[in-house]
């Protein structure tokens, strides 16, 4: 592959792989919108660089996306666009629907429509890459992981908007035969996510010396993954997946959200003491739940092992190091961020 087109490549997956791809000598064009989770700043060190084409632009576009197609011609779709985020899809869940149900399913279409005027070896070897998410599998209970073939059961309103647009892959997979992969990931940390997700957001309350809310009982259990080791298995599905398949991506890292909270808390006195001497974990504060708040993911991520040979290659514990010390060696990337709307208060209340 020479050419990729990226939806949401300036967002917080996104803007990890898109780098990495152009580093190793593809062409990406960049599509985004450009809401409050894409940043430019991410990609600042792409700047000038002719293999990076950035495009600010709606999914939902099929002018635009159409007109990418037939310029650029690329080799292989990688469909990051979404809505993210389970406390604003509780609070607004339509625009949840219009971007990742209904912009979906007009990417899959100018998809198609490029896929099927396209000729020859580019034909064959086209790809359309759906990234996704664990929690259109539900919540689960003490034991057991999730695997590629275990029932949908979306308990938000963002994984039931998720759900819908992997059912339309698989769809256009089978009605039309286009040549789709998917990857449904565990919970990505690591530079560049937004602050509003549980691991950047009690760095940066840590760091001001805030009060750090927990949900409930702070036992709610998630697979935590670094993000490069994502964007790893993406491109190795992107290379290597057989089509129409759908591959699970894990860290093998679970661990109740109170113990992510006070490793954050322990990493950061080391590093930056709070003036008044009071260590971190004493600001843990324990908040109302969130409604319909799963319980437990985890990932079996064997058959990414088994076919395609990729494991993870960070710990949590030296992932989350990195994590921290990213964000306080990029103070002025998050304080350009925190000049927009959000301000760190809680949403989906």
């Amino acid at each position: 592959m020479n050419t990729l087109l990226v939806t949401g490549g300036a967002g917080f997956i996104g803007a990890n792989f898109v780098p990495g791809a152009v580093a190793d000598g593809l062409r990406v064009i960049n599509l985004d919108k450009l809401t409050y989770a894409g940043n430019v700043d991410s990609l600042e060190s792409l700047s000038g660089n002719p293999s990076h084409i950035f495009v600010q632009g709606d999914i939902g576009d099929r002018a635009l996306v159409r007109a990418l197609l037939d310029e650029h011609r690329p080799d292989a779709i990688v469909n990051f666009a979404a809505e993210s985020h389970v406390d604003r899809s509780i609070d607004g869940p339509a625009e949840f629907v219009q971007t990742n149900v209904v912009g979906t399913l007009s990417l899959l279409e100018c998809a198609r429509e490029y896929w099927r005027a396209t000729k020859g070896d580019a034909k064959q070897t086209f790809r359309f890459l759906h990234i996704s998410t664990d929690e259109v599998y539900g919540s689960l209970g003490a034991e057991g992981l999730f695997t590629e073939t275990t029932a949908y059961a979306p308990n938000s309103p963002y994984s039931a908007s998720k759900a819908a647009s992997d059912h339309l892959v698989r769809a256009f997979h089978h009605t039309y035969g286009l040549p789709v992969l998917t990857t449904n990931c565990s919970n990505n940390y690591g530079p560049y996510q937004f602050p509003e997700k549980l691991i950047p957001l009690t760095i940066q309350k840590a760091l001001r010396g805030d009060e750090l809310p927990v949900y409930g009982d702070g036992k709610n259990i998630r697979d935590w993954l670094f993000v490069g080791d994502h964007c790893r298995a993406i491109r190795r599905v992107l290379e290597a997946g057989r089509v129409g398949e759908t591959y699970n991506v894990g860290g093998n890292a679970e661990r109740e959200n109170i113990s992510v909270v006070k490793t954050i808390c322990a990493l950061l006195d080391e590093r930056r003491p709070l003036v008044d001497g009071r260590r971190r974990e004493s600001l843990i504060t324990f908040v109302k739940d969130r409604p319909g708040h799963d319980r437990r993911y985890a990932i079996d991520a064997s058959k990414l092992k088994n076919e395609l040979g990729w494991t993870p290659t960070q710990t949590f514990e030296s992932g989350i190091a990195q994590t921290v010390d990213w964000y306080l060696d990029n103070h002025e990337w998050v304080q350009r961020v925190l000049d927009g709307s959000y301000r760190m208060e809680r949403l989906g209340t």
